[in-house]
């Protein structure tokens, strides 16, 4: 019986670690510009016993590229590391860069790009978001590339002509469907980023199901179904279970509550199961 009872036990455990079969949810972290060494070891322990992860969701931390090093010796192996940015150039004479070939040799799988907050603060162009994540694609990295309208241009009903004829349109024939299989969208409404707002589930949702559109018509139906689109407006645990149930929101992009135990126990654990 003890050696039934083992044998059993490893079955159940290889069924555990076993690749979830169907499409997962991809519950993206975004650490932004916070952490001291001190700070991050706390925030690493908390995540570490935040408790189990469904087999249904991808869990992946954007850290800030000075603790990557730290974080990635000290972090559950069941959550990926993604750097906050990359350059759009290779290694060389480019002081202040990293490079997305550095970033994969270091063990690092993801990379964010075209955020918000750079496109604001650092001027990126979807051009340049593009270049970017073409290079991340040619290092090995996978990418979250994100898109999304501010308060001014969703009132003055130009969503469809910020997040589609610019910023999805910028990535438009410079892939290839093999590349596209490592790309997400994060779509994030600025408005509702770090301002306690958060679009309705029904106001993402149709915002979502425009970008999978988008892509059907102009990559392939195959790779909108595919790709995971990633909701980013202030998601936390008191709205990802509604935000999850919807068809086209197959994720999402976390600021504020990815630095607290509910980005495992109130976001990736309430999940449904697809």
């Amino acid at each position: 019986p003890l050696t039934a009872c083992r044998a059993s036990s490893r079955i159940t455990m290889a069924s555990l670690l076993a690749p979830y079969p169907g499409k997962q949810y991809l519950i993206g972290g975004n650490w932004k510009c916070n952490g001291t060494k001190e700070s991050t070891a706390a925030l690493v322990a908390t995540l570490n016993g935040a408790g189990d992860i469904p087999a249904w969701c991808e869990v992946v931390v954007g850290v800030p590229s000075i603790h990557i090093g730290s974080v990635m010796g000290t972090l559950r192996k069941d959550i990926a590391i993604a750097a906050q940015d990359c350059s759009a150039t290779g290694m060389g004479a480019y002081t202040g860069e990293l490079s997305a070939a550095m970033l994969a040799d270091y063990g690092v799988k993801w990379v964010i790009l075209g955020h918000s907050e750079r496109r604001t603060n650092q001027g990126e162009s979807s051009a340049l978001v593009a270049t970017k994540t073409k290079q991340a694609l040619d290092a090995g990295l996978s990418v979250m590339v994100c898109v999304g309208e501010t308060l001014e241009e969703r009132e003055a009903g130009r969503i469809d002509a910020v997040v589609l004829d610019d910023h999805m349109a910028a990535l438009k024939g410079k892939f290839s469907e093999a590349e596209w299989a490592r790309i997400a969208i994060a779509y994030e409404p600025v408005w509702a980023i770090g301002t306690g707002k958060t679009a309705t589930p029904e106001q993402a949702q149709e915002v979502h199901a425009s970008i999978r559109a988008w892509l059907s018509t102009n990559v392939s139906p195959a790779i909108a179904k595919a790709t995971r689109i990633q909701y980013g407006g202030s998601m936390k645990g008191a709205n990802a279970a509604g935000l999850l149930s919807k068809p086209d929101i197959d994720g999402g992009l976390i600021g504020g509550a990815s630095l607290k135990a509910e980005f495992i126990s109130g976001i990736a654990a309430v999940a449904p199961k697809p």
